[in-house]
């Protein structure tokens, strides 16, 4: 169910979400409210609030509606918002961001975190998702294994299809791969 959120013009000093985690305020306000990154995004369509609109509610002061949104969980990561921006600003960062603040505060819809953390550990496992290990560890996780076995028809037509391996690959130089993530850890915490 989406969820009308009125846009607004503000200045710098009107910004009262006083979270030093949203580095971007900048892009913020350099918005234009086109709605370029709303039309180019796939999964807008089943998002509590489309990018356009996440914008608008961070400066509207509405950090805490966002972070309870399905917004950030449902970004296919694809870019084309980011690439498509006249104004140049990096929205999938901000979801990203979004959804480490929403785990950190326990304000996110019920799963959420757990198809996240699901994916971070296959990918620091074999350097790739491993899709079938992905899905197994997710509904574990939530304590549902019904609704895997609900997915198995069609995760059997994509196996018999060659489009979901089911061992996973892991990916040559891991303990690089590994190293790197880690670098990125330690600067994310300075």
């Amino acid at each position: 169910m989406a969820t009308e959120v009125a846009d607004s013009v503000v200045r710098e000093s009107d910004l009262g979400f006083g979270e030093e985690a949203i580095r971007h305020r900048k892009e913020l306000l350099e918005c234009i409210q086109c709605g370029t990154c709303s039309a180019s995004c796939p999964t807008a369509y089943a998002m509590d609030y489309t990018p356009r609109k996440i914008i608008a509610a961070l400066r509207a002061d509405q950090l805490e509606r966002v972070l309870r949104s399905n917004t950030p969980w449902l970004c296919a990561s694809c870019y084309y918002c980011t690439v498509r921006c006249p104004a140049g600003i990096q929205f999938t960062d901000f979801m990203y961001l979004l959804k480490r603040m929403a785990v950190e505060r326990g304000l996110h819809p019920p799963g959420s975190p757990a198809l996240y953390q699901a994916f971070v550990n296959t990918v620091d496992r074999y350097g790739r998702s491993a899709e079938t290990e992905l899905m197994i560890r997710y509904f574990l996780s939530t304590l549902n294994p019904l609704g895997l076995i609900k997915l198995a028809p069609f995760g059997l037509k994509m196996l018999l299809r060659g489009r979901f391996p089911l061992l996973p690959r892991r990916i040559k130089g891991r303990r690089n791969l590994a190293r790197m993530l880690e670098y990125i850890e330690e600067k994310g915490e300075a």
